[in-house]
Formats: structure tokens, sequence, C-alpha cells
């Protein structure tokens, strides 16, 4: 460790994936990192939802990110460092495609054609994993709502102020740049069936010619996932981004009530159930907003993330460099790249 990384203090805000990986890394370099996320616990769109019904059965649902695929192969070493340490394991699912106009699936997937991926015991226990990394401190509940740039120090300064916005009037360029970025929403349906769905013959599809569903996961048919009672399967469905426009158009932008989610809920699961797959009543049935949920272009150019050298700062995300989840990695790969290179030690990504 050099003496600049030893005195080196690294702030990361958001312990979604990104931000997760990028305080990982620098952290495993030496730095001491602190991360500040407004949520209860790390995850971001990889969450976890818990949910407890009537009689105490409880019911888990990775209703954001439902696995990931690895194509690069900087990223392939990283997720293969986390299979090895048990985060994540391949889920040996076999997708096709549901015909919601002829009522069948076609395109079905050759067996071991594409690895998919999934965060074990949940897609969220990735995050949680590299957030519990020794020289990372992570700090939940905490909203950085103001950040200032010492001049004089060449240092941040971060204030909290919890439920507001983070002011980026310091960077004007930024600030036009993250409005600019359109986005597509999406709502999850999370279901679970006291029986297994007979007439589906996979783990997960898309939907072709429906307006309102896009795909479906059987969520319980992941590795590591408790089931109880064994028989029990657990479904999570995406809506498609135009009938999330259109409900968010009507319901307006705030966070939706009860009644506005049971309504969506309703909506999604009986396009669930005109199928014809035979779907039967669930024991249980609670929909999700994404209000952002699929960045529509990237804006990091070829260095997969926003770099301002003069102040040390890193913008990482999916949205600079693929709207996915290794697109995310890669970005706080990058990001982390960009960080150590300023401080003069070796990033050895």
């Amino acid at each position: 460790m050099t003496s600049a990384t030893a005195a080196a203090n690294v702030a990361v805000i958001g312990a979604g994936i990104s931000g997760a990986v990028c305080a990982s890394l620098l952290a495993g370099r030496g730095l001491a990192v602190t991360l500040f996320d407004s949520g209860r616990g790390a995850g971001g769109r990889m969450a976890q939802r818990r949910e407890v019904m009537e009689d105490g059965t409880e019911l888990r649902f990775d209703h954001g990110a439902p696995y990931f695929t690895v194509t690069n192969d900087e990223v392939a070493r990283v997720v293969s460092g986390w299979e090895a340490r048990g985060i994540v394991a391949e889920w040996k699912a076999m997708f096709a495609c549901f015909d919601r106009a002829t009522g069948k699936f076609t395109d079905f997937e050759k067996e071991g054609s594409t690895k998919k991926y999934v965060g074990v015991p949940g897609m969220n226990s990735i995050c949680k994993s590299l957030c519990s990394e020794d020289g990372l401190v992570a700090k939940f509940g905490v909203t950085v709502g103001k950040m200032d740039w010492l001049q004089d120090r060449s240092s941040w300064s971060l204030a909290s102020l919890d439920g507001k916005d983070l002011d980026l009037s310091l960077f004007p360029q930024l600030s036009v740049m993250v409005q600019d970025i359109p986005v597509r929403p999406c709502f999850a349906l999370m279901v679970a069936f006291s029986e297994p769905l007979a007439m589906v013959p996979v783990h997960g599809f898309s939907f072709n010619n429906s307006d309102s569903l896009s795909w479906a996961f059987c969520d319980s048919s992941k590795p590591g996932r408790a089931c109880v009672p064994p028989n029990r399967q657990s479904w999570v469905l995406h809506s498609t981004a135009k009938y999330a426009s259109k409900v968010i158009n009507n319901i307006g932008p705030r966070k939706p009530s009860a009644d506005a989610l049971a309504k969506v809920a309703e909506e999604l699961f009986r396009e669930f159930q005109a199928t014809g797959l035979s779907i039967p009543q669930p024991i249980f049935m609670k929909a999700h907003r994404w209000g952002s949920a699929f960045p529509a272009i990237s804006i990091g150019g070829d260095d997969k993330c926003v770099w301002y050298k003069s102040t040390k700062l890193a913008i990482c995300g999916d949205f600079c460099a693929c709207p996915n989840i290794e697109g995310a990695v890669l970005s706080a790969m990058r990001g982390a790249s960009k960080i150590m290179g300023c401080l003069n030690c070796p990033s050895g990504l």
C-alpha cells in the first residue's frame, strides 16, 4: 500500500450493484471507503422483497433484476470470483417465448446456450456481501443531499439532507446529462401458488403479442431458494414499458398508493390467466413499481463511466455502459480504475 493510498478516503453514493462493486474494488486496494445509501440495505434494482403471509409463511421474491449473463472477459473474471465465494450460482433454467396470439410456446432455448447467473440466496446477496468487506463502511438510511468540492483541500465535503434530492448545481453538465437520460418504467408482479404451474414447461419466458406482460420468471426454481411447502411456486412477472408508462401517466410520478398497486396487480394477473395456461388463483399477489427500471441510452462512451479528473469524481452505472447488470459491473470497474489511477495506485483490475 502506498502512502497516497493509505491517506485516501473515498465516498461512494449508492449501494446498488455499481456502487457495491466500485466500493469493494477500492477497499480491496487498501483505500478507506465509506458507502452511503438512502435505503435500508444494499441491492438497488437487484433487490429482494420479503413478504409474510397471514399464516406466518415467509415469501421472498427477486422483484428487480431476475438474473444476469456475462459476455465481457473483465466482468467474467469478477463473477467467477463471486461464484467461488458462493454468492453467485448458475441458474440452469430453460427459457422460451410465449405467443399470446396463438397460445403456444416457441423459440425454446437450447440447454446451456446462455449461462444465467443469480445471487444466492437472493439477487441482493451479491451487493450485501460486497458491502460487508474489510475496509468498507456502509451507512444505510443516509441520503447524501449536498456535495461541495473544497478546492483548497482538493477533496469533497458531503452533507446529509434526508428527504431531499442530491444537489447537482456544481455540475451543470452532469445535471443536464442525467435529466436527458430516457428511462423505461416497469411494474413487477409477485405471485405465489400452492402448486406448480403444470402447463408451463419452462422456468422463464418472454411474451409476444401482449400489451401488458413482457416476462415471467419462476423465482422459486433458482438455486438456494427455500420453498416451504416444497410444492409451492413463486413467480415474478414484468410488465411492458408501454403498460407501465400508461399507468404512471394516469396516476402521476409519485409513489403509487396501495389501491393503485392492487389494481395493477389485478390487471397483470388477469393477463397471465388469459394465456390459457390454467393459471390457478394465487395464495399471494402484490405489485411493485420500478419508475426507472431500464435506461434507454448510455452516456459513458468508451470510458463506460463519466469521469471528472479535476475533482476526482466518477459516475458509474448501467446508464454509462449497457442497461443490464453486466453493464453496471463494467462501469463500476472502470470508475474504480479511474479513482485508483488518480491516486497513483495500481488498479489490478
